[in-house]
């Protein structure tokens, strides 16, 4: 695949967004940048990468819906079924009017968010799709939340694990188990998961593993 125009969303610290930079100034290709409150000196890079990048200050449901030109998507956002769910639904709908899905990777298909909602800005979520969460930390194994201890224990975490439109791995499965156009999932282990969705090939579906 040609991959020369990126979509990151979620850029956190930036150390990820160097990288792609990286490679887009390799390639001669544009990195679009999402993310509400990058934790990074957006000057810095602006003034390092100011060919290649392009950051944009916002949610990634705002903006998806008028971006049409990409060959990759970098998902590792809000980690939530309706988010995921719904990035997923648009970068379709692009595909089906341009007439080919993007290689997409998907962060967090693995514990501790595989099957539990994340909430960095629970107001952005509608109501009917938010669980009821609470700043407490997770442990493996445990469905319910512990007090001042476990994994990310500052954050919003849904107060149970699994069921129906919880958790990123399960907005995949939705999506896929929706979807008309054939995409190949693949699942690699490792750094909380990473899912990567490529347009079906039967010639390559045979041979990769992870």
């Amino acid at each position: 695949m040609n991959i020369k125009k990126l979509v990151e969303i979620g850029a956190h610290s930036g150390a990820n967004t160097v990288k792609l930079l990286e490679y887009c100034r390799e390639t001669n290709g544009k990195l679009f940048v999402i993310d509400p409150k990058p934790l990074f000196d957006a000057n810095t890079l602006t003034s390092q990468y100011g060919s290649e990048l392009y950051l944009i200050k916002n949610l990634s449901l705002n903006v998806l819906p008028f971006l049409t030109d990409y060959d990759a998507v970098l998902l590792d956002g809000d980690h939530n079924w309706y988010t995921v769910y719904h990035e997923l639904k648009m970068i379709e709908q692009n595909a089906i009017n341009r007439g080919k899905f993007p290689l997409v990777f998907v962060h967090d298909i693995e514990w501790p968010y595989a099957r539990r909602d994340l909430y960095y800005s629970p107001e952005s979520i509608p109501e009917p799709f938010r669980k009821p969460y609470a700043k407490k930390g997770m442990l493996p194994g445990l469905s319910e939340l512990i007090e001042n201890d476990g994994v990310n224990f500052v954050l919003n975490n849904a107060l149970y694990e699994g069921g129906e439109r919880n958790g990123v791995l399960t907005a995949v499965e939705d999506f896929l188990k929706e979807t008309e156009l054939p995409i190949s999932f693949y699942q690699v282990s490792g750094s909380n998961g990473l899912g990567i969705l490529v347009p079906s090939d039967i010639s390559m579906d045979e041979y990769i593993t992870f």
